[in-house]
C-alpha cells in the first residue's frame, strides 16, 4: 500500500492510550505518554517451536522486494528450518516481474510449499522493462512464473489442512462508516498509486465495482476444489491480499489518510469468505489478508482475522514490532491453530475498546499531522 502525500505508510508506531484518541491538540501530557509508549512497548516474539510434530504454515504479506533490504530479508530466510513447511504469501511481493521471479524462486527453495495470490502492486506496469498491454496481462505472466516455480494460486488439502487462495480487489463502496469532515483529504486519485500504476481494459473501470467484481469471479473455476476442501477437512485457512471487513483496519479518525478504507476491501471477498468458513465461523477457521501493512490477529464473528505483513523498511525502524525477527508468522503447526500474534497493536486495542465510527474527532496525531501542514 502506497499512498502519496500523506505519512509513508498510515500503520502507526504504537497506539496511545484510550483517554487521548478524542481530543484535536496534543496535549503535553499526551505526548510524553506517546513518546514513552513508543520506546517501551514489546516486541513481537518469534512463534517458532524448536520441536515439531507435523505440519506447519507460516503467512507472510506485503514483501515489497524492490527494497533491496526486504530481498536481503528474504535471502536470510533459513534454507533449513522451513523445508517441510507451508508459506502463504498474502500479495505485494514485488512491483517488478524480475523481483517478484527472484523472490518466489527464493521462498520457494526454502519452503516445501509455497501459496500465493496478488496484490495491487504486483499488478503496477510503470517501471516494467516489458511493455504490458494492461495489469491483467501482467497478472496472467505472474501466475505463469508461479506455475513454473512450483507455486501453487489454487486450493489444495495437505496432511487434512484445507488452503484457498482467493483473488480479490477493492472497491470504494466497502467503506460504509461515517466520513471525516472539517479537514481536506486528498482525493484517491492523487493519493493512491494504483490509479496511476496499474492499466485496465476498457470494461474495468477504476471507479465502481467492476475490478472487485473480475477478481471475484476468478475464484469460480475454483469452486469444485473448495467444495472437496470443505466436505473433506475439518479445518481451513483462506487467504487474500485485500480485507474482507472493514473492521479489519482503524477507524478513519485515527488513519493519517482517512479515505483508507476506500482503497482496502471487497464485500465480494466477504462473501466468499463466509461461504468458505460458514457464517457462523468456527474455532477452526482463519483468514489471513495483508495490504494495509498493520499487523492483526482478531476473531470476528468465528473467523480468526490475521495479517503479518513485512512492510517498508522504513515503516520497521518506527516500529517496535518490525517484522525481521519474528516473521514469518506460524499459523498453524500441530494439527491446530496456533497462539495469536501478540503484541498486536490495533487489534488488541479493538479487543478492549468498542468500535466507535459515529466519531468523527480527529484522533491528536493525526490532527496534529493536518495542523502542520494547515490543512485543517
Amino acid at each position: 500500500m502506497v499512498l502519496w502525500l500523506v505519512p509513508s505508510c498510515p500503520s502507526l508506531r504504537t497506539l496511545p492510550a484510550r483517554q487521548f484518541v478524542t481530543g484535536n491538540v496534543l496535549s503535553p501530557h499526551c505526548r510524553r505518554n506517546i513518546r514513552w509508549k513508543c520506546t517501551t512497548r514489546p516486541g513481537i516474539v518469534p512463534c517458532v517451536s524448536t520441536e515439531r510434530t507435523g505440519l506447519r504454515v507460516f503467512v507472510l504479506s506485503d514483501l515489497h522486494t524492490d527494497y533491496s533490504e526486504n530481498m536481503t530479508w528474504v535471502k536470510h530466510i533459513s534454507i533449513a528450518t522451513h523445508k517441510k513447511d507451508v508459506l502463504l504469501v498474502a500479495g505485494d511481493v514485488a512491483e517488478t516481474f524480475k523481483n517478484f521471479v527472484q523472490t518466489m524462486s527464493l521462498l520457494k527453495d526454502r519452503f516445501e510449499y509455497v501459496f500465493y495470490v496478488p496484490g495491487n502492486h504486483d499488478l503496477w506496469c510503470r517501471w516494467e522493462k516489458e511493455d504490458y498491454h494492461d495489469s491483467l496481462e501482467k497478472l496472467n505472466n505472474l501466475l505463469d512464473a508461479c506455475k513454473r516455480l512450483g507455486v501453487e494460486t489454487s486450493p489444495m488439502a495437505i496432511d487434512g489442512l484445507g488452503i484457498i487462495p482467493l483473488f480479490s480487489w477493492y472497491h470504494e463502496s466497502f467503506d460504509r462508516e461515517e466520513e471525516i469532515t472539517g479537514v481536506r483529504i486528498p482525493p484517491l486519485e492523487m493519493a493512491c498509486k494504483d490509479f496511476h500504476a496499474c492499466k485496465w481494459p476498457d470494461q474495468l473501470s477504476k471507479e465502481g465495482i467492476s475490478l472487485a467484481q473480475y477478481f471475484d469471479t476468478m475464484n469460480n473455476s475454483n469452486q469444485n476444489a473448495i467444495s472437496e476442501i470443505q466436505r473433506t477437512c475439518n479445518q481451513i485457512v483462506s487467504f487474500s491480499h485485500f480485507l474482507p471487513r472493514q473492521e479489519l483496519c482503524p477507524e478513519k479518525r485515527m488513519l493519517f489518510y482517512p479515505n483508507l478504507p476506500k482503497i482496502i476491501g471487497s464485500d465480494f471477498l466477504e462473501k466468499r469468505v463466509r461461504s468458505i468458513h460458514s457464517v457462523e465461523g468456527s474455532n477452526s477457521a482463519c483468514h489471513v489478508f495483508g495490504h494495509t501493512h498493520f499487523c492483526w490477529d482478531a476473531v470476528l464473528d468465528g473467523i480468526r482475522y490475521v495479517q503479518a505483513p513485512l512492510a517498508y523498511p522504513r515503516e520497521r525502524k518506527r516500529r517496535m514490532n518490525g517484522g525481521e525477527d519474528w516473521l514469518p508468522f506460524c499459523i498453524y503447526s500441530d494439527g491446530q491453530l496456533a497462539d495469536p500474534l501478540s503484541p498486536c497493536c490495533w487489534s488488541d486495542y479493538y479487543s478492549a475498546n468498542p468500535r466507535t465510527p459515529h466519531v468523527t474527532k480527529l484522533a491528536p496525531w493525526v490532527a496534529k499531522y493536518y495542523l502542520n501542514r494547515k490543512i485543517l
